[in-house]
């Protein structure tokens, strides 16, 4: 961890060199309006309509995601695949606590097309829906329309995660990346995604501070314990290192 003065990054060294060097490679590739957006909120103003889990609402999430992203809903070939629950209720019936690690979504290409597929399994977790979509349609802008490869960039599936919170969908991906409940069956804990809870808020500290936020903004209220008292370290750290810098 880098400290100045009193202030300590969330992260380490290596990883607020990374995380700030993609930041501004993602603003460099894509329109410098979309940092400028209202920060998309898990709210009925963003996400209306009842929603029951029904592959239908998979479907209408990932078209308003794309729409956020600018990806052309009508160019994708959109999957939503069966989920088996079977091993989970086996280690919970078993009194053991269910880790989940999983896939619940891929992208790859099929007869020329990008094709999305999400797992039934996120019906019941929406926070996880929205970063998983938003995930595999990164996958779309990075991958697909050529801007990266595989063999160029090993840390894909990281820069995937953070093109995100470039696209102001990173409540979604930072809550999601770790998640701990209980329910009738027992406790289960899943995480998704490939970035820390420590990443993602620093992320998010360096998303805000140029939209100019040097304070925790409102939408900091959406974002769970964790990430957001990340997303508030980094942004004392960035508001020092700033001053540093100028002095």
């Amino acid at each position: 961890m880098r400290w100045l003065g009193s202030v300590r990054c969330p992260v380490g060294t290596a990883e607020e060199a990374w995380v700030e060097d993609n930041m501004a490679w993602l603003a460099d590739q894509f329109e410098p309006e979309v940092r400028a957006e209202r920060m998309v909120e898990p709210t009925a103003e963003f996400f209306p309509g009842a929603y029951a889990g029904s592959d239908e609402d998979i479907r209408r999430t990932v078209q308003r995601v794309c729409k956020r992203m600018r990806v052309d809903y009508g160019r994708l070939l959109v999957e939503v695949e069966p989920y088996d629950d079977t091993e989970r209720q086996t280690w919970l019936k078993m009194g053991l606590q269910y880790r989940s690690g999983g896939a619940v979504g891929h992208y790859r290409r099929e007869g020329g097309r990008p094709v999305v597929a999400i797992s039934q399994h996120l019906t019941r977790q929406p926070m996880a829906l929205v970063a998983t979509i938003a995930h595999e349609l990164g996958h779309v802008l990075l991958l697909d329309e050529g801007r990266i490869t595989t063999a160029q960039r090993p840390d894909h599936e990281q820069l995937t995660d953070l093109l995100t919170v470039h696209f102001g969908l990173g409540i979604f991906s930072a809550n999601a990346s770790f998640d701990f409940t209980r329910d009738s069956s027992g406790w289960s804990r899943s995480q998704l995604g490939y970035l820390s809870e420590e990443i993602y808020g620093y992320a998010l500290a360096v998303y805000a501070a140029a939209r100019g936020e040097q304070r925790p903004p409102e939408w900091a209220r959406y974002l769970d314990t964790n990430p957001r008292v990340y997303m508030k370290q980094g942004l004392r750290y960035l508001s020092r290192k700033t001053r540093q810098v100028r002095s």
